[in-house]
């Protein structure tokens, strides 16, 4: 039986950050490069993406940019291209703008330091199979907060009965976490901010114009983005 198709071949990810809250594991290595069950952190995306069917990656680099471009090009699969930040850090909403001379319409959007288990159908088609460009500038995947491992926050967001996403109201418990991982319009992207800001920017414009939107993921998720989540989280996978 053949796959479902997907909606792009191509993933932006995002691996510039400085990765403080993982010192001093990144204390002279990028968090992209951190291992967990001996593997880079990179890696599980980048191999989730090419068992997807995925091609190209749009890796946009700044700490210790060099490490992970020398890793980066040790690979065979995907075809990696890089978005440089060196000269400054533009933050993930203006690294995607940065980047979307490199993007397709639409791309996907992952966060570099992702591990997940897909269900019964892998992430990349879980998002394709309800993307909707008329009506959406964003599609998210969620995951519930039983899915979640390692997570300790209140969550991210609701959804509506046609899978509309509101932010969580402060001092309130959210359903749904993001899993960092998103399909993307280049219409999200239009008339940015100069300079570093948050894609929370470019997400609140499409709340109030009813276009960001969301699905819940049917696998698992981990959060690893501190040193302590490391040894769950391999204790997690060796288990199934």
């Amino acid at each position: 039986m053949s796959k479902p198709p997907l909606a792009s071949d191509t993933a932006m990810v995002m691996s510039a950050g400085l990765g403080k809250r993982m010192r001093p594991l990144t204390a002279a290595r990028p968090k992209p490069l951190v291992r967990v069950a001996g593997k880079p952190l990179i890696d599980y995306t980048l191999d989730s993406m090419v068992a997807a069917g995925l091609s190209t990656a749009v890796v946009n680099v700044h700490y210790l940019a060099d490490q992970l471009e020398a890793h980066l090009g040790a690979r065979k699969a995907p075809e990696v291209r890089i978005s440089d930040e060196r000269a400054l850090l533009l933050e993930t909403g203006g690294g995607m703008v940065h980047a979307a001379p490199l993007l397709p319409d639409p791309f996907f959007s992952i966060n570099s330091d992702n591990i997940w288990l897909d269900g019964p159908r892998d992430a990349f088609r879980e998002l394709s199979a309800v993307w909707d460009p008329a009506r959406m500038d964003c599609l998210m995947l969620l995951v519930p907060h039983a899915r979640a491992f390692n997570y300790r926050g209140k969550g991210d967001f609701h959804l509506d009965g046609v899978g509309r996403i509101t932010r969580r109201k402060p001092s309130r418990i959210a359903p749904f976490i993001w899993t960092g991982i998103q399909l993307v319009s280049h219409r999200l992207l239009r008339d940015p901010p100069m300079g570093p800001f948050s894609t929370m920017v470019l997400w609140e414009r499409a709340i109030e114009e009813q276009r960001l939107f969301g699905i819940v993921h049917t696998g698992e998720w981990f959060e690893v983005g501190e040193p302590q989540a490391i040894a769950p989280t391999e204790a997690r996978l060796a288990g199934g």
